[in-house]
């Protein structure tokens, strides 16, 4: 079922949709209503039907004394798991924020890849999403060993100078470091790293609090040799703080919905040095694809990196293997939380929009914590609206922070046509249909896919089963209360979703291993 919020209408055709340019939403503010919404979405999301059998996988090693309690976000944490990724040889990786990067072996137990820790000793562990936060292989890793990671360092006392300082700031107001780096295995076939690496990309925080950093770095999954997207290295979208970073330089909209600048954006690059590819340099020692919607505009003004903007923090991305739909989790404000479909030089809306309602940041008597409705004469599709909106959302009743999703390909019957997701915060697994949410994106702002809860259950040592919430289990395993579940959610190279917690430090899996 394709949900429909009462009074929405279309914001226009195609061309509508990439008026990505700075000062469009000026078109709108004649326009704007001035009704407040307490309760986004007053329907609550329920569990109709989908119970699903949650299983332990592997267990990262215990990291709670690697760094000093004051500079480490959650001391009492077994181990900070983020992402999983399996190669097509078999092989399973993981990484622990901590700075661990560890291969999964046949048994389910984690070996040390590489520290990461150990090669960047300025990295900030202070952040909810920070350390060593993700990493993604290379379609020919086989071939050329080559894997790519992005962690966040402290700006004070490092001695390396930023690629990208956020327009209108300079080097003395540089508080963290955002970094990607490439990496190059000697032997890609080894249980151990031994390689050289490469730095590709230096971003600067401004704020006082490393929040949003880039959470994403990965390949489409879909691409073949010889595709426009093969080979091209993607970056989650992230507002380096300006949201709610904390300090003078926080909560500051004007640092969004601008094309000479990549707060806010997702990043497509080609991850070679131009000195190789013999391409156009961007921000960093990589190639700007000629194929990306500002790469050759002509304006020295828009940065050719930019694949699509205006999000507050798409931390996660993921596409759909059958047809390579793109998708992008978005932690929203406060009140909703979305999935997009990204579309290149698509705007998504932010700091203006907040799901499908107006943020209400611009207004005399509005701010952060509210939402308003949408202006008629864009909901009636009278005024080309120039962003896209999510196909599906939940708001703050129902948890905080979303988590990745996957469309799921795995051996259940019941998952089969979900998109699996979850919120990171209440650790609630969530699922809509793929078909209704691509349905969707219709350029209609009502027309959202239906969310329900899985609900998880797990066989005791009798055959019995019993339900759970990952909530329960991350108290159960750590003998303690917690104050966040802190799900993750990941892909096996077989379709099957994983379910991580950075408390408990487990790798779970949706359904029953055979």
């Amino acid at each position: 079922m394709v949900v429909r919020f009462p009074g929405t209408a279309p914001y226009g055709d195609g061309m509508a949709r990439r008026l990505a340019v700075a000062g469009a939403p000026a078109i709108l503010a004649a326009s704007i209503c001035s009704a407040q919404i307490d309760d986004p979405i007053p329907e609550p999301i329920e569990n109709r039907g989908l119970r699903v059998e949650l299983t332990d996988v592997a267990r990262l090693p215990d990291s709670r004394t690697k760094h000093p309690p004051e500079r480490d976000v959650d001391p009492n944490a077994w181990a900070r798991v983020s992402f999983v990724r399996d190669l097509p040889d078999g092989r399973r990786f993981a990484n622990d924020s901590r700075g661990g990067f560890y291969l999964i072996g046949a048994d389910g137990e984690p070996s040390l890849y590489t520290d990461v820790s150990v090669a960047f000793p300025h990295g900030v562990y202070a952040g909810l999403e920070s350390g060593f936060i993700g990493f993604g292989f290379h379609p020919e890793f086989a071939g050329n060993g080559l894997f790519y990671t992005v962690h966040g360092e402290y700006g004070v006392g490092n001695d390396a100078g930023p690629d990208f300082i956020p327009p209108g700031f300079g080097p003395d107001d540089v508080t963290y470091h955002n970094v990607i780096t490439e990496w190059r295995a000697d032997d890609p076939s080894a249980g151990v790293f031994d390689g050289s690496r490469r730095e590709l990309l230096r971003v600067a925080h401004v704020v006082d609090r490393f929040f949003h950093p880039f959470g994403y770095v990965g390949f489409n999954p879909t691409a073949d040799p010889g595709d426009e997207d093969y080979g091209l290295l993607y970056t989650s979208g992230s507002d380096l703080g300006f949201s709610n970073g904390g300090g003078p330089n926080a909560i500051n909209p004007g640092q969004l919905q601008r094309l000479d600048s990549i707060v806010g954006a997702i990043l497509r690059i080609d991850p070679r040095s131009p000195s190789e590819s013999g391409g156009a340099r961007g921000l960093g020692d990589y190639t700007i694809p000629p194929s990306n919607p500002w790469a050759s505009d002509g304006d020295p003004d828009t940065l050719g990196e930019i694949y699509a903007h205006g999000f507050r923090n798409a931390h996660r991305l993921s596409w759909d293997l059958s047809d390579g739909t793109m998708l992008a989790a978005e932690i929203g404000n406060m009140q909703i939380e979305e999935i997009n479909i990204v579309h290149p030089g698509g705007n998504y809306g932010w700091f203006e929009r907040e799901g499908i309602f107006d943020n209400g940041v611009d207004r005399p008597d509005g701010g952060m914590e509210v939402v308003y409705a949408l202006p008629e004469d864009v909901l009636g599709g009278q005024t080309a609206d120039p962003f896209l909106y999510p196909v599906a959302m939940y708001d703050h009743d129902e948890g905080i922070a979303i988590t990745n999703g996957f469309v799921y390909r795995g051996a259940v019957p019941e998952l089969q046509g979900k998109f699996v997701f979850g919120d990171i915060q209440r650790g609630r697994v969530f699922a809509a249909d793929v078909a209704e949410m691509k349905a969707a994106d219709d350029g209609i702002p009502e027309t959202v896919a239906a969310i329900e809860e899985i609900q998880l259950y797990v066989r005791n040592a009798d055959g019995s089963t019993r339900d759970v919430t990952l909530w329960e289990l991350v108290e159960e395993t750590m003998d303690r209360t917690v104050t966040r579940a802190d799900l993750q959610i990941s892909e096996g190279r077989d379709g099957e979703i994983f379910v991580t917690s950075r408390q408990d430090g487990f790798i779970r899996m949706l359904g029953g291993i055979n």
